[in-house]
């Protein structure tokens, strides 16, 4: 039975991921490259100084932390091959990003995750690395949303890097956040799942698509039209992926625009209230998760408990047994 109608289906109970990469401990090898856009390598350096001076860890850098080819880091199958060998190679036990931008949906096709089956790692990032991510949970296995390398020493990123470290050493991760007047209150406890919007539109239909059912679905996105938000939105409606969620977190929805005129008429909450606003399931909007200094690490696979109470919200990771 194919994703989509599964989506349409009410939610089996329970349905935890009963399977973690081993966390990390000092000493151990994380492999770090660039998926999808090109970068500067100088603006990737302060982030490798804390992974190996901070963190202990040993860095293994990827060829694509020096490549180009048009705004790629490197050509497809550079990238391909750079991705591959980190999958493949025991030794790894993390791969970052150090940046997102646009490519990883070219290459989820042509990866083999023979060898990672074998010994699962966890991947790191967020925006374009939402594709890979979904890919993964389709075949059974967490990652973190989380930020990047490039990104790691970002003024007002201290709690998300902290957060980050924790999640990856398996140290208990728990989150509170003000109230919003958009919250439904309520409480969940389910597999969490989410990313970039407007890449999970864009995965519908696929063989990664991301099945939501019964889940706390999280989203977050940047510089989209409010009309194209709206479109989005309606995509994943329509593909039922919306309807049996355990509960939403709305993250940040930064750099938005509107037409000149007429307008759209609403704002990014505004739109999202709108389109969930036939469902009972809690609802947190204003999560910091996102474009954004304070993009907190949410572990996409890893079972969650979302309290929505008048006076707060609070996200947290039950301390799980890695493999």
């Amino acid at each position: 039975m194919d994703s989509y109608f599964q989506s349409m289906m009410p939610p089996q109970k329970g349905t935890f991921l009963k399977q973690l990469p081993s966390f990390l401990q000092p000493g151990d090898t994380v492999g770090v490259l660039a998926p999808a856009s090109r970068l500067d390598y100088e603006e990737v350096l302060p982030g490798l100084r804390v992974l190996r001076e901070q963190w202990q860890l040993q860095v293994q850098e990827g060829t694509t932390l020096r490549l180009a080819h048009h705004q790629f880091a490197g050509t497809d199958e550079e990238r391909f091959q750079d991705l591959q060998a980190m999958l493949d190679d025991p030794s790894i036990k993390a791969i970052l990003a150090a940046r997102g931008g646009y490519g990883c949906s070219r290459l989820l096709d042509r990866l083999d995750f023979t060898e990672f089956r074998k010994n699962p790692k966890w991947v790191v990032g967020f925006s374009d690395l939402t594709a890979l991510m979904a890919h993964l949970h389709g075949m059974g296995f967490a990652s973190l949303h989380a930020s990047m390398v490039k990104l790691f020493t970002k003024a007002g990123g201290e709690l998300a890097l902290e957060s980050l470290r924790k999640m990856l050493f398996g140290e208990q991760v728990a989150y509170e956040v003000s109230t919003h007047p958009f919250n439904r209150l309520g409480s969940a406890e389910a597999e969490l799942v989410g990313g970039n919007l407007c890449l999970l539109a864009h995965l519908v239909g696929s063989a990664s698509d991301l099945d939501t059912a019964g889940k706390v679905l999280f989203l977050e996105d940047v510089g989209e039209y409010y009309y194209n938000l709206d479109r989005m939105l309606i995509q994943l409606q329509r593909a039922g992926k919306l309807r049996y969620l355990a509960g939403l977190v709305v993250g940040q929805f930064t750099e938005m625009r509107d037409n000149r005129d007429p307008t759209f008429g609403q704002d990014a909450y505004e739109i999202i209230q709108q389109h969930v606003s036939a469902y009972s399931y809690p609802v947190c909007y204003n999560f910091p998760v996102g474009h954004v200094a304070d993009n907190r690490a949410l572990g996409v696979g890893m079972p969650v408990q979302l309290k929505v109470g008048e006076s707060n919200v609070t996200l947290s990771f039950p301390l799980p047994q890695s493999t």
